[in-house]
């Protein structure tokens, strides 16, 4: 067969495809009768308040000189690393400010961090292809090198997520610019699966973002540049077992729901949505505009404990959105309150027990939000 003749025939199945994926969109359309905010109104919900001292900034974690990039934090909620364009991960305590462990990276260009479940280790990736361990209890010289307890290499783009399966020290999973996510053991720093690639069976662009399903460790969801997102199984690492579409941009962040069965995600498209593994159906979407009726790209998102709460970065000048999940409305913004960050907040993530909010910023500083008060939610 010839190349045109393949070429042919690939250009074909693509439009069937594409035709199938269209009358797919236009079925679920008609079955759905109604979305969860009209849903919500009719049962009579009402969108959360906040005073004017329900979220405050508590903590401002200075110790950074280039922009924050990405931070995770601990099981027990006490202590937060991040990763910066300075070349430093930082191990903070989150109660008292203090910094525990500034290690210096053997590459500057940085992109994701992560701690282990049991917070001995943290783990990085960048622009150098290759997922970094370290270990905390190692010494570190003069300089503040820690030496490299593990290296994870194997993808041929940049690692731009990392993340630990929950309850597991020994299993890591990153995505990476080569279409790829791969699970890794730790303690041999050997690849167990990789998901997509070689078969046309995933992201067909960088993947950008991926998300561990807490009910279910063997779930998780990947996003891409393709504007699409995955739903993998790790025990069947040969295709994907859901591809979720409706954004019109690259999928930056996602996130799985403190449920395990729903997952949002944000956008280049200046929107987030929620979809549900189940149905497959898109549940939600939510969708700011700037001042000048432009989108505003998504760069990060986090939920809170019960769900009703999703906190969503945006490529704005501190602009940090908090949305009523039910209602699909914004009921507060970071960037207005008091102590904000003065530059791009390019990551969040929220405490294990949820009674903490921590936000990066390409300011250099991580700043740390609580909740005060008590609040009658109907």
């Amino acid at each position: 067969m010839s190349v045109s003749e393949l070429k042919e025939r690939h250009a074909v199945a693509t439009e069937t495809v594409n035709n199938l994926r269209e009358r797919l969109r236009q079925r679920r359309i008609q079955l759905l009768d109604t979305d969860v905010a009209k849903y919500s109104v009719a049962q009579g919900r009402s969108p959360v308040k906040f005073g004017a001292t329900d979220l405050v900034c508590c903590r401002t974690l200075l110790g950074h000189t280039g922009k924050v990039y990405s931070l995770d934090w601990t099981p027990e909620r006490n202590r937060i690393v991040s990763a910066s364009q300075d070349g430093r991960l930082i191990v903070w305590n989150a109660l008292t400010s203090q910094k525990t462990h500034a290690i210096k990276l053997p590459c500057a260009w940085v992109m994701t961090c992560a701690f282990s479940p049991n917070g001995q280790t943290v783990a990085c990736g960048g622009l150098d292809s290759v997922c970094s361990i370290f270990s905390l209890s190692s010494t570190a010289d003069k300089d503040g090198t820690v030496p490299v307890s593990r290296m994870l290499s194997g993808h041929r783009g940049y690692v731009s997520c990392c993340q630990y399966v929950p309850n597991e020290d020994a299993h890591l999973i990153t995505s990476s610019g080569d279409q790829t996510c791969v699970l890794w053991d730790v303690t041999t720093g050997l690849k167990t699966s990789v998901f997509g690639g070689e078969f046309q069976s995933g992201h067909t662009a960088d993947v950008l973002s991926v998300s561990i399903s807490g009910s279910n460790p063997n779930w998780f969801i990947s996003g891409s540049c393709d504007t699409t997102a995955c739903l993998w199984d790790t025990r069947a690492a040969s295709r994907a077992v859901r591809t979720f579409h409706g954004h019109e941009g690259d999928v930056n962040t996602v996130k799985f729901f403190p449920d395990g069965y729903r997952f949002g995600t944000g956008s280049d498209d200046g929107t987030c949505r929620l979809y549900d593994l189940r149905t497959g159906h898109q549940l939600q979407v939510y969708q700011a505009n700037g001042g000048d009726g432009e989108n505003l790209p998504v760069t990060s998102i986090a939920f809170s404990a019960s769900g009703r709460l999703l906190f969503a970065g945006y490529a704005n000048n501190s602009t940090c959105y908090v949305w009523d999940t039910l209602l699909g409305e914004v009921v507060l913004d970071l960037g207005e309150l008091q102590d904000s960050h003065k530059n791009r907040i390019s990551c969040l993530g929220m405490s294990a027990d949820g009674s903490a909010l921590c936000t990066g910023s390409w300011d250099s500083n991580l700043k740390i939000w609580a909740f005060g008060g008590h609040r009658r939610v109907i």
